[in-house]
């Protein structure tokens, strides 16, 4: 077999002829040199006249408060921030050339036309100018049109309209234009636009809900008197029972219990024309939901000051019922209220004796020995046959105001 043959290296490292490495330097740098030749001054100078041409038009345009495109001053700027790329870019590539010494012939040719760059500049600076003010004039002009093109709204024809989609409302969202009445000065004349009589039962659920949560006391009480309690008697007159929507709305109405009781439950009695039915169904709200003693206790005193009337009574038979810790001044109204009846001719009815039964059984070791006294004779004027005993019954068995149970056992046991 033929020996395989050694290949040959050179041990001395390779280095161009002097000659070549100065001819390729040389072609690189005539390449580079060939770049800013291709750069001519007359696009310079297109490029600045088309600017001011189109800074005169737009110019011209904004004094005339006419929309104005600014695409043409986009578009000189986009021409002179290329020019300026360019010379950026063969910036870059003047950093890659190794020993350069610089371009002696171009200089001077590129120094011909430093003035006309210079001016150049000067222009594009003013074309950012009046772009920036343009822009700021348009978006004047388009405000100010926009202002004058938006119409009118006529507020009657819109609630109006809203008032017809509340009479159809079953489920869903309010009317924006809705929501926006308690916030309104005038809002019952708004409110009056709509129609309330004619809303759904649904909408009127709604409607309370939207008043109790975002106004006032003064303002949700006369929501109360004005519009919902009216619209529950009516439909109580017409319907002999009331909507499950309208039991929500009038247990919502006691999200603000004072606004309950001067809008609904005092001009129920005031009035003297609620009927069974209708006392029925406040009465079992009032008994069903929780409300807070100081209101209560305002609304006895309330009530124990108006005339008498037999749905009067009655709630004042609820409320005691409700076995508040009363202030001393309610329990005295109360005792006052019905010692009104001591030189009264009539004979009272059962709900009145009721009413003084539940008052005894409640409030008994709260009363001062004085006003059991009174209490006292004022039975011997208005007698009930089942019910006077039990009342005499609870207030001979109690401690008078002020005393202790100690003392009321050390009273039994001297008897």
């Amino acid at each position: 077999m033929s020996k395989k043959r050694e290949r040959i290296t050179n041990p001395e490292q390779f280095t161009p002829f002097e000659s070549d490495s100065v001819i390729s330097k040389k072609r690189r740098q005539k390449n580079h040199q060939l770049q800013y030749e291709i750069i001519p001054c007359s696009k310079i100078l297109k490029q600045a006249d088309l600017q001011q041409k189109e800074i005169l038009k737009e110019e011209r345009g904004a004094k005339n408060k006419n929309n104005t495109d600014n695409s043409n001053v986009e578009l000189v700027f986009q021409a002179l921030h290329n020019l300026k790329d360019n010379y950026d870019d063969d910036e870059d590539e003047d950093d890659e050339i190794d020993d350069f010494e610089g371009f002696t012939e171009n200089q001077g040719q590129l120094g011909e036309y430093e003035d006309e760059i210079e001016e150049a500049l000067k222009l594009w600076e003013k074309a950012l100018l009046s772009k920036e003010i343009i822009v700021e004039e348009i978006k004047d002009v388009q405000v100010s049109s926009g202002m004058q093109s938006v119409p009118k709204l006529d507020a009657s024809k819109v609630y109006k309209g809203v008032g017809k989609l509340l009479n159809i409302y079953t489920v869903g969202k309010m009317p924006k234009a809705f929501k926006f009445i308690p916030y309104v000065e005038n809002w019952e004349q708004v409110l009056f636009l709509t129609e309330p009589e004619k809303w759904s039962p649904s909408a009127m659920y709604e409607a309370t809900k939207i008043f109790a949560s975002n106004m006032d006391v003064k303002k949700v009480e006369r929501f109360y008197k004005i519009i919902l309690l009216p619209y529950v008697r009516e439909y109580i007159r017409k319907n002999v029972f009331l909507h499950f929507d309208l039991h929500r709305s009038l247990r919502k109405a006691l999200y603000k219990p004072a606004a309950f009781y001067k809008g609904i439950l005092f001009p129920l009695c005031e009035s003297r024309t609620c009927s069974r039915k209708e006392a029925n169904i406040v009465g079992g709200i009032i008994k069903k939901n929780s409300i807070p003693s100081d209101p209560t206790g305002v609304a006895l005193m309330m009530l124990s000051m108006m005339d008498f009337h037999c749905k009067t009574s009655y709630f004042i038979t609820l409320l005691i019922e409700k076995k508040y810790a009363l202030k001393y001044r309610v329990l005295d109204a109360l005792v006052a209220h019905f010692m009104k009846f001591y030189a009264d001719s009539r004979e009272m009815p059962v709900i009145w004796h009721q009413s003084l039964l539940a008052f005894a059984q409640r409030y008994k070791n709260e009363l001062t020995k004085e006003d059991k006294d009174n209490l006292n004779n004022l039975l011997k004027k208005q007698k009930h046959e089942s019910i006077t005993p039990e009342i005499l019954r609870e207030l001979s068995n109690s401690r008078n105001r002020g005393e202790n149970e100690d003392d009321l056992m050390s009273i039994y046991i001297l008897f």
